[in-house]
């Protein structure tokens, strides 16, 4: 029996209604997102004593004040150097949780749940707990202690992108080099690990961004000698007006920006 042919059109008008309907929330949306990086970044480049939008004179005044306070170049070390030894470790420990969970016949939905907490679980939560469980064993404060919570922070995103990887890996592969001879070392070091190296970037660039960016447990972790840039930024909010503020932000939007661009690249590399 033939369609109807009026039927058939009004369902496309239908669909093609939908699709520009869809095209205009999704424009709001991300208009929403950027708006206030849109106020931030000009902002920064103010030159009078606080802050106005739009600025009435232009000026690198705050992006020198940032560069040249010890405090503000201390937290952003402290930001770095937390950030690159939480995501080495969350690396290593997603990428030894995907294979296993790659491998085990019974359990590995609740054990997946229970390594996904941390991005689930509200982060007011997950800061109590990390500060309850560290104050006991005397972690916080600690350069330690930073990098063992902001490494738990970024686990589910490392285990995320390898599990993501490891979806259209054939262990047959594992099979063959086995009976070729090859150790079980030699094996993941040569066959699994290139395969999955896209998934193992991205869960890097993604552990080390979401430290970079962390502010309410390193709220419960901080001390007067050890402060991360959000911290220093949330404090130079509330306990001060400091337009400041406004060039770390932006420092901040661009780098994370160009962080999050790395894994698109390098995938786009390999495909060509």
């Amino acid at each position: 029996m033939a369609d109807n042919p009026s039927i058939s059109r009004a369902a496309a008008v239908r669909q093609r209604s939908l699709g520009w309907g869809l095209r205009v929330w999704v424009v709001l949306v991300a208009f929403v997102l950027v708006a206030p990086t849109l106020v931030v970044i000009p902002m920064s480049f103010g030159a009078g004593s606080t802050f106005e939008f739009p600025p009435k004179d232009w000026s690198w005044h705050w992006y020198a004040e940032f560069f040249t306070s010890k405090q503000w170049l201390a937290a952003l070390a402290n930001s770095v150097q937390v950030g690159l030894l939480a995501a080495a470790l969350a690396t290593v420990l997603g990428v030894a949780a995907a294979l296993a969970l790659d491998r085990m016949r019974r359990g590995a939905g609740i054990v997946r749940q229970l390594l996904m907490a941390p991005m689930i679980l509200p982060g007011i939560v997950v800061a109590v707990a990390i500060y309850g469980v560290f104050l006991r064993w005397q972690l916080n404060g600690t350069m330690l202690g930073f990098v063992l919570a902001h490494a738990v922070l970024g686990l589910p995103f490392v285990l995320t992108s390898v599990q993501t990887s490891l979806a259209g890996y054939d262990p047959i592969m594992e099979k063959a080099a086995a009976s070729l001879g090859a150790p079980r070392f030699t094996t993941l070091r040569k066959v699994v690990l290139p395969i999955i190296a896209p998934g193992v970037l991205s869960g890097f660039v993604f552990a080390f961004a979401t430290s970079f960016d962390e502010v309410v447990v390193a709220l419960f972790l901080q001390t007067p000698a050890i402060k991360t840039l959000p911290v220093k930024m949330y404090e130079s909010i509330v306990l001060e007006i400091d337009p400041t503020i406004a060039a770390a932000s932006s420092l901040i939007v661009v780098f994370t920006t160009v962080l999050l661009f790395v894994p698109a690249l390098s995938r786009r590399k390999e495909q060509s």
